[in-house]
C-alpha cells in the first residue's frame, strides 16, 4: 500500500484471481490466491483475539520468507464462505517450540496457507494477514500488536514499531484464547 494511500477507505488491489472480497466495520474476507477458498472473519474483539509477527523457524519455512504476519480468530467467529471441502491439511510437532502439534490448512488447488491450528490453541485459528482481501486492514485493524521470537529475527529486518517484543512465544500463549 502506498504511503499516501487513504487508509480510511477499503483497498482491494489486483492480487489473486478472486474479485469478490469485502470488508465492513466488523467483518472482512480472506481468500486464497486462486479464489477457491474464502473465509469471513471479525475485525474486532471478541472474535479477533490477537495480531502478531512471528520470526520462528517454522513461520520462516512455511511462508518462504523471513517472518509471518498473522492474526488469531476464535473458531466460533470464523466462517468458511466457500471452499472448506477444498482445504487440505498437514501437521507435525517436531519443529514446533512447544512440542505440540501444529496443523496447516491450505487450498488444495493453489496451495495458499489459509490458517494453522495449534494444539495449544484448540478453539482458535491462526490466519495469515496476506490472505486478507482489503489491504487497508493490513495497516489498520490487523497491524501486529506483538512480535514473537525476536531472538530469531533476521538482523536486516527491523522490529515492528510499537509492538510488544517477545523473545519466544509466551505473549501469544498468554493471550485470551
Amino acid at each position: 500500500m502506498a504511503a499516501t494511500a487513504d487508509r480510511s477507505k477499503p483497498y482491494f488491489p489486483l492480487a489473486g484471481i478472486a474479485r469478490d472480497g469485502w470488508s465492513t466495520d466488523t467483518e472482512a474476507t480472506a481468500t486464497c490466491f486462486c479464489g477457491a477458498v474464502q473465509l469471513a472473519f471479525p475485525t474486532q474483539g471478541p472474535g479477533l483475539i490477537e495480531t502478531f509477527v512471528c520470526n520462528c523457524a517454522d513461520c520462516r519455512k512455511i511462508t518462504a520468507s523471513m517472518f509471518a504476519t498473522n492474526f488469531v480468530v476464535a473458531d466460533a467467529h470464523l466462517r468458511h464462505v466457500r471452499g472448506e471441502a477444498n482445504l487440505r491439511s498437514w501437521g507435525q510437532s517436531t519443529t514446533i517450540a512447544t512440542g505440540r502439534t501444529m496443523t496447516n490448512h491450505f487450498c488444495g488447488t493453489c496451495g495458499t496457507l489459509m490458517y494453522r491450528v495449534g494444539a495449544c490453541f484448540p478453539d482458535a485459528r491462526i490466519l495469515r494477514v496476506g490472505t486478507v482481501d482489503d489491504f487497508t486492514l493490513h495497516e489498520t485493524k490487523l497491524r501486529p500488536r506483538v512480535e514473537l521470537f525476536v531472538k530469531d529475527r533476521a538482523s536486516w529486518v527491523a522490529g515492528v514499531e510499537g509492538a510488544v517484543q517477545d523473545e519466544g512465544g509466551a505473549a501469544l500463549r498468554s493471550a485470551s484464547l
